[in-house]
């Protein structure tokens, strides 16, 4: 009979992490693990006590009840600094059942999504869906929301859009008062949000609220952890035989800390692009595994694999066969994808029949190829693996 592991909190799995040198001592980051396991002490019934509250499902929580709700944070910092990484640990351990953790373009895309159906939607919809058919959606949405999640977890968050801008002020406002809890990654501390944008000081108000509702934490340590597991990793292998497949386990292995095989530690992941669900069916930490078959034999587009590339800073596709013009969909697809990865500074790592020069020789779209060829030596280049995932 197998040994039940006990559940572990946060501080004890980072530890173990350490422990199994699947991290660096890092002081930086164990000052951020301080302040998630006290957020995670103080979620721990938290959930219980909103849903008791008469006025959860009613259109507001009481003003009275903001002060109770525990205080988020936003951790900002550089490419690579484990920022994502501490957020997941958290969020896996987080004793909330509503939660959610999701990439922050793949929110917006949702939220602009909801608010072009409630444009065009009759009030009797609405009422049937939200209970309310009042002309402004924002509150409806997020009560939707805090009624689906009560922990946040927004990745890469950002702002560059003046419409996303004078939405998130609003949008946030409503969450906080609702009582949602938020944990927050960006590259940019909250200053720094929407710099130089068009009417900028309008969202100064959404800036101020943000660092009083969140507490704002910088992960500025000088190394690039995943810099550094790339380091020695060959990205392109040619042709597809064992050697191959075993270099590439390996070097998922090497930036994830998992075998790839291993269903314990590593399984599938749905990611949404326009509404539709795209399955991946190996990713850990940022990395995920596809197909050639699946990605570029199946009937996708642009929206699929700009998903693919926010949702994940290094992708590892096997089996990419030697085009011809009967394939000519397939490379026409596989392009898309790599202009997708490329304009993201998404690794690529892959295992190819041919070299990339002989991906694609003759047919329809052949010289368009020859850029993706060219983006694919790139790739390969320690210039282009030191940048950061850039979302």
């Amino acid at each position: 009979m197998k040994n039940i592991k006990m559940p572990l909190n946060l501080k004890d799995t980072y530890q173990l992490m350490l422990e199994k040198s699947e991290l660096k001592v890092d002081i930086i980051q164990a000052s951020i693990i301080d302040k998630l396991q006290i957020l995670h002490d103080h979620l721990k019934f938290y959930e219980t006590t909103v849903l008791k509250r008469p006025s959860f499902f009613s259109n507001f929580l009481s003003k009275s009840s903001k002060t109770n709700t525990p205080k988020g944070l936003y951790i900002y910092g550089g490419v690579g600094r484990g920022k994502s990484m501490l957020m997941d640990l958290f969020f896996s351990h987080a004793p909330v059942a509503l939660k959610r953790r999701v990439h922050f373009h793949s929110f917006m895309l949702e939220i602009h999504s909801f608010l072009h159906q409630w444009r065009y939607m009759e009030a009797g919809s609405r009422i049937a869906l939200l209970g309310t058919d009042e002309d402004d959606p924002v509150p409806p949405l997020a009560k939707k929301i805090s009624h689906e999640s009560l922990l946040l977890c927004f990745d890469e968050f950002q702002v560059t859009d003046v419409t996303d801008a004078m939405l998130l002020g609003r949008l946030f406002t409503e969450l906080f008062d609702r009582g949602v809890v938020m944990v927050l990654t960006s590259n940019r501390i909250p200053d720094d949000l929407y710099k130089d944008g068009l009417n900028h000081r309008l969202f100064l108000p959404a800036i101020e609220l943000l660092k009083e509702r969140l507490q704002v934490v910088a992960l500025d340590g000088k190394l690039d952890y995943r810099l550094e597991r790339m380091k020695g990793v060959k990205t392109y292998h040619f042709p597809l035989n064992d050697k191959s497949t075993i270099l590439l386990s390996r070097a998922f292995w090497q930036l994830t800390d998992h075998e790839v095989d291993d269903r314990s530690e590593v399984g599938s992941e749905v990611i949404t692009a326009q509404g539709r669900e795209l399955t991946i069916p190996v990713a850990s930490r940022g990395v995920a595994v596809v197909s050639f078959k699946k990605i570029c034999g199946a009937a996708l587009g642009a929206a699929d694999y700009l998903a693919i590339a926010l949702r994940y800073h290094t992708v590892i596709m096997v089996g990419i066969p030697k085009m011809g013009i009967e394939k000519r969909n397939e490379a026409k697809r596989f392009v898309i994808l790599i202009d997708a990865l490329y304009e993201n500074n998404v690794k690529f790592l892959c295992c190819a029949e041919v070299s990339a020069e002989k991906l694609y020789e003759e047919g329809h779209g052949h010289f368009e190829f020859q850029r993706t060829v060219s983006r694919l030596m790139e790739m390969q280049s320690q210039e282009y693996l030191s940048k950061g995932h850039a979302v």
